[in-house]
């Protein structure tokens, strides 16, 4: 049984696939007691429904799970025809059903053709999203319905992959915000017979664009016969989560100037945006280019 005592500072992130049936979490707090983790947070939750990549922030990796949160993901989605749920998904009450129309990929390819780019989605009253201080999940289960404004998203790219029968099957490479549950909705309406989504696996999250993702009966086995050395062994280094970033490289003495919160000058830094802050020592945090070319500290490691 793991305790506050027995509890231990930890520094890392593990790519873990979520299983079906496990709320995010679930999941997280089921990571933390086998690493014995004394913090912890995940980025970026999947529903339910969902399984694929739920990466785990241990310890000091916490502090990047905002940036994760901004990244593009990938999905494979399979979308069931005829029917529209309360949810979105196969876990809602049907609320009606229509006939689907004789389905070819030419059809299903002229009903995508909106959705690519840049559109404006309503969020789906079955999210986390707040209405005057309440989740609009809470509402909704509540049989309320609030106006929710539309927000702009990006679909990178919108793939079809299969047709069976009255099923289709996508892959979607969104920007942050992206509800493929609404997506999957506006392909249904499009072609006019409504739709809702019956499987969904997030692939990948960027950076993590290749990830190597560990179950959680395999974490299990492995902490069984390898301990907790056995499971530090699959952890990330926390500057992976920011391996988009551009570099920067501090001396030891710019890198002490650094540390007690001060803006410090760098030879051919970048022109402007986010760093990630390297010393001596390795990984330092994360930082942000001045306009006269120093670089500011913004959130930094504290071990």
């Amino acid at each position: 049984m793991v305790t506050r005592k027995t509890q231990r500072d930890v520094d890392g992130i593990l790519l873990l696939d979520k299983p079906e049936g496990l709320t995010s979490n679930r999941a997280l707090q089921r990571v933390r007691r086998l690493y014995q983790a004394r913090k912890a947070g995940h980025a970026g939750s999947l529903d339910p429904l969902a399984t694929g990549l739920l990466p785990i922030c241990l310890g000091e990796a916490t502090k990047i799970s905002g940036f994760l949160l901004d990244s593009d993901k990938c999905y494979r989605v399979t979308c069931r025809l005829g029917q529209r749920t309360s949810t979105g998904d196969a876990e809602g009450e049907v609320l009606d059903s229509r006939p689907v129309p004789l389905l070819n990929e030419a059809l299903v390819e002229t009903a995508l053709t909106p959705l690519r780019g840049e559109i404006l989605q309503v969020p789906p009253m079955y999210s986390a999203l707040k209405h005057q201080g309440r989740r609009l999940y809470e509402l909704a289960r509540q049989g309320l319905e609030v106006e929710r404004p539309p927000r702009p998203v990006t679909i990178y790219a919108l793939e079809l992959l299969a047709i069976r029968g009255e099923a289709v099957e996508l892959r979607v490479h969104c920007s942050k915000g992206t509800y493929v549950r609404t997506l999957v909705e506006d392909l249904g309406e499009a072609l006019g017979c409504g739709a809702h989504v019956t499987a969904l696996r997030r692939e990948w999250l960027a950076p993590f664009t290749e990830p190597r993702m560990t179950t959680l009966n395999a974490l299990q086995e492995l902490a069984a016969s390898g301990g907790l050395e056995a499971l530090d062994g699959l952890l990330l280094p926390v500057e992976d989560g920011l391996a988009d970033w551009p570099d920067v490289h501090l001396a030891a003495d710019a890198a002490h100037y650094l540390c007690q919160g001060q803006a410090v000058w760098v030879p051919k830094a970048p022109a402007r945006g986010w760093v990630r802050l390297f010393g001596p020592d390795g990984f330092l945090g994360m930082g942000a280019m001045l306009d006269d070319g120093r670089v500011a500290p913004k959130r930094l490691l504290s071990r």
